[in-house]
């Protein structure tokens, strides 16, 4: 992975898990608010550096990167804080739920993807994805009798707006993901289970989300923990819930309370 890191000589260890599509440069000016130290990474498959991009080599890989680049970068008794937005979000989620749990003191979620079919999520995500459904069905019933020889297939494709491909760092969106990177980026089937499992959380959505209902997050996220804390901001979609200003005010509040 590539990693982009923000030095700080106090505070915890803040790492922040792009949403889909893109990587870690939408984390540029919200990193740069924080009182912390913050790692940035582009997840396995993404970014200037993809190796296959939207690909990984099993599912699970993506946690099991993000494990190895806590315990590498760690300081002892610091406490480590997993941020996601979007897919990232769910990711974070999917952490808590799974083997390096252990590995979380604390949790900040941006508008989190919970699972394709939980009351939040908007259909079709409100257009910013197409899923190849068939596909994942099939995928997913040869995965229950162990066959993964096909898991490299491409199951979901985005619509990154035109604007950003004919941008300058166009070249880094990822457009579409293989069965096992789409997997590895989610919640499992039981995503409540995952969400029973976060450790004291934040989370941030905008009032204006075009694809998850800001307004469900808590009644439904209440049902499995008590942990979370809920913001929605006002006047605020999708991407923008990343940097604007209440964002920021209210992560570093909640920094400042662990």
């Amino acid at each position: 992975m590539q990693v982009r890191h923000i030095p700080a000589n106090t505070g915890p260890l803040v790492v922040m898990v792009h949403g889909s599509s893109w990587n870690g440069l939408q984390f540029d000016g919200l990193a740069r608010s924080l009182q912390a130290e913050i790692l940035i990474p582009d997840l396995r498959g993404h970014g200037a550096k993809p190796g296959r991009r939207g690909d990984v080599d099993h599912i699970g890989q993506l946690e099991e990167d993000l494990a190895d680049l806590i315990s590498a970068k760690t300081k002892e008794g610091q406490k480590v804080v997993l941020l996601g937005h979007s897919s990232g979000g769910g990711l974070v989620v999917r952490m808590a739920g799974g083997a390096y749990a252990n590995q979380i003191d604390a949790a900040v979620l941006l508008a989190p993807f919970l699972k394709y079919n939980a009351p939040t999520t908007r259909v079709q995500v409100g257009g910013w994805a197409r899923a190849l459904t068939r596909r994942i069905i099939g995928l997913s019933m040869l995965n229950g009798v162990g066959i993964r020889a096909l898991n490299h297939l491409k199951v979901i494709e985005f619509n990154m707006p035109k604007s950003v491909l004919d941008g300058p760092y166009g070249d880094l969106a990822t457009l579409s993901y293989s069965y096992r990177l789409n997997t590895s980026y989610a919640p499992r089937m039981d995503y409540m289970s995952d969400i029973a499992a976060l450790p004291p959380f934040l989370l941030i959505a905008g009032v204006e989300d075009e694809a998850f209902s800001a307004d469900q997050y808590e009644s439904l996220m209440s049902e499995a923990t008590s942990q979370g804390a809920y913001r929605l901001v006002p006047d605020t979609n999708h991407l923008g819930v990343v940097d604007t200003p209440a964002t920021a005010a209210a992560i570093s509040e909640f920094l400042n309370d662990l």
